[in-house]
């Protein structure tokens, strides 16, 4: 009898919670320091993600009982209980710790004239180049009497391994890869949920693939790497028409 009441207790609290309905809950964070945009709010039952406008205001429809966590680079991660007297309320404030970095004192002087083009080092500035574009270019550094410099330091030992067992190729992926990472980080920098999901309404569950389907483009990619947002958006628009057929074909 008792374990029968017991399920009784537990489905009707689930059954409850089931029932509860989505509010939009609208927020606010607030710090000691000024800098309170791009925080992420992530809600932990949904999972999903938005983040703060520069004066710190967020919406996002909640539940009560949600969790919802605040992170970013400016504050320490935060995790608040959403409860009925906060979803009653006109604007849910957040209070959140600055994240702060002991430094000692350090003074810096900046000689901008002196480089190595003006000492007469570099001809050019030198290219800098990323971990995975780095192991590619000592990979590819082989030639066919590269074996018998080694012992004059002509070559080094990684590269001719690199070549004979084929993972140079590899690391053309993983560069590729990096490439596609740098891409789709700038996009989640640049453009908030709410531009895939409102404007070009692709479907929540698709935007990430969305993205792995628009990085393809070399217009896109051109534009993102060129920070010009209003060129990416109007191509961004073209690219979600493609998609969206493609999804109602499958």
């Amino acid at each position: 009898m008792k374990r029968f009441l017991l399920i009784i207790i537990v489905f009707s609290a689930v059954k409850s919670t089931a029932q509860e309905p989505l509010v939009l809950l609208r927020g606010k964070i607030v710090s000691q320091i000024k800098e309170l945009g791009e925080i992420n709010v992530v809600n932990l039952r949904s999972e999903s993600v938005t983040t703060t406008s520069d004066n710190g205001n967020f919406t996002m429809f909640v539940k009560e009982r949600d969790t919802l966590q605040f992170t970013g680079l400016q504050i320490l991660t935060k995790k608040v209980a959403v409860t009925s007297s906060d979803i009653n309320k006109q604007l849910f404030v957040v209070t959140v710790e600055p994240k702060v970095i002991p430094l000692e004192e350090v003074e810096i002087r900046q000689y901008p004239n002196i480089n190595a083009v003006s000492l007469g080092i570099l001809q050019k500035p030198a290219k800098t180049y990323t971990p995975a574009e780095r192991k590619l270019r000592a990979a590819e550094e082989f030639h066919w009497y590269s074996p018998l410099l080694i012992p004059l330091g002509g070559m080094s030992v990684d590269g001719l391994i690199n070549s004979i067992t084929g993972r140079t190729a590899m690391l053309k992926k993983e560069l590729r890869i990096e490439r596609k990472e740098y891409l789709l980080q700038k996009i989640e920098y640049l453009f908030k949920p709410e531009f895939f999901t409102e404007s070009l309404k692709i479907p929540k569950d698709y935007v990430r693939g969305f993205w792995y389907y628009a990085v393809e483009d070399p217009k896109l990619v051109r534009a993102l790497q060129e920070k010009n947002k209003m060129m990416a958006r109007f191509i961004f628009s073209d690219l979600a028409t493609r998609y969206k057929e493609l999804l109602n074909q499958n």
